[in-house]
């Protein structure tokens, strides 16, 4: 990534300027910076939305530019929060079993300690035991290389599988979902060792930083989105440019052309499965500590659907255009769920937007999809007027085309 990578994308540099530009308004406007004009709420809103439209551009990577639709990333960004939740919640369980303890006569054995943090976060499900998956719960380092490693080795061997198997087009994203909606409902049992439907709460309160109000703490976490947000996309923007983008499109459009050139088709849609997945997986480990619990319900293959129809309305294919879908479908969303929509009135029936924006979302999908395929991303296209590549007569090739003498003509 030199400077001629970035002077050959100036859309590039002008993405990280605005999200840059936009980072600093929002710090500068927030409640946590003194000025109170933008309320902590509405902070963390902001930052999920970050995270969204970070899982939005690892989706455009395997979708957009490879081509393979997955209906199951969403099941990575929800281990990402699983991995972080579990340091988030067992550490600050331990500082209270200790602090609770503090009082005895005689200082708390590790037994003791151990056996209370049990109590505390397993007691909902009728347990006391700590399950082995917590070995490395009270680690930072060791559950932050979990985020990337877990998620990581699934994808890795979930793509190894399907695609040594030379599973396409509907059949493997079937079998994505099955493998969302499987852990999903895994997790939903009580033994799972994630407390089952209760799954991980107060992931708000970070360990270590008690005194520090949640105002600060969601600057602190908008700031980190936004930077993971603008280094996923620069290294997005770098793989798709270069020689690598240029086989990842060419096995979108002709797979088994590009296999009899002599391509491994499948170490491609490994290699971009898995990096993708681990990038979802850093996004929600950013989201959930803003939104303050996760339980399986996050992993419904519905989520991920809805992950593909945020890229689709944006513009597939298009870095920018899958984080323009992502932020501009999550903040509708959370205006028209949250009861700030006026209901429509129409004598015979209300139209309430909590119950409708569902309908109103597949709705659109559909219509993007018949009228404007090329979503939000593409009115770029209308207002440069970049219809066609601008060569001024340069050669496209051996023969001279009507292509060719248009553009002479400018």
């Amino acid at each position: 990534m030199t400077r001629s990578f970035l002077a050959k994308n100036p859309s590039v540099l002008a993405f990280l300027a605005i999200l840059a530009l936009f980072t600093l308004v929002v710090t500068v406007l927030a409640e946590g910076s003194g000025s109170g004009v933008i309320s902590t709420s509405f902070v963390k809103t902001l930052g999920k939305t970050l995270c969204l439209c970070l899982i939005a551009l690892a989706m455009d990577l395997v979708w957009g530019y490879a081509g393979v639709l997955s209906l199951g990333h969403f099941a990575f960004f929800a281990l990402g929060g699983y991995m972080i939740g579990m340091w988030l919640m067992y550490a600050r369980t331990e500082d209270i079993v200790i602090q609770s303890l503090s009082g005895s006569e005689l200082p708390p054995t590790a037994e003791e300690i151990a056996a209370g943090i049990g109590n505390q976060i397993f007691g909902v499900v009728g347990g006391s035991e700590i399950p082995a998956i917590w070995h490395f719960a009270g680690s930072l380092p060791a559950q932050l290389a979990l985020v990337v490693l877990v998620p990581g080795l699934l994808a890795a061997l979930f793509g190894w599988l399907a695609f040594r198997s030379r599973v396409t087009g509907v059949y493997l994203s079937i079998l994505t979902q099955a493998m969302t909606l499987a852990l999903a409902l895994y997790l939903f049992q009580n033994d799972s060792g994630l407390r089952g439907n209760n799954g991980l709460s107060g992931l708000q309160n970070i360990p270590g930083l008690g005194q520090v109000s949640q105002s600060v703490l969601s600057i602190w976490f908008f700031w980190a989105s936004a930077a993971a947000l603008g280094m996923a996309y620069l290294l997005a923007a770098w793989i798709v440019s270069g020689k690598f983008g240029s086989a990842l499109r060419a096995i979108r459009d002709d797979e088994a052309r590009v296999r009899f050139l002599g391509y491994s088709v499948e170490s491609y849609k490994l290699f971009i499965f898995t990096l993708t997945a681990v990038i979802a997986a850093i996004a929600g480990a950013l989201y959930y500590p803003q939104a303050g619990i996760i339980n399986p319900a996050e992993l419904a293959p519905i989520a991920s659907i809805y992950l593909a129809v945020w890229v689709a309305i944006g513009g597939r294919g298009r870095l920018y255009g899958a984080v323009i879908g992502a932020a501009f479908v999550s903040l509708l969303s959370s205006w028209f769920t949250g009861g700030r929509a006026p209901d429509i009135p129409l004598g015979f029936y209300t139209i309430k937007w909590v119950d409708w924006w569902s309908i109103a979302l597949g709705l659109s999908f559909v219509l993007v999809t018949l009228f404007a395929p090329k979503g939000i991303g593409g009115l770029f296209d209308l207002v440069q007027g970049r219809l066609a590549p601008a060569r001024g007569g340069a050669d496209l090739g051996p023969d001279d085309g009507s292509l060719q003498e248009r553009e002479a003509l400018k």
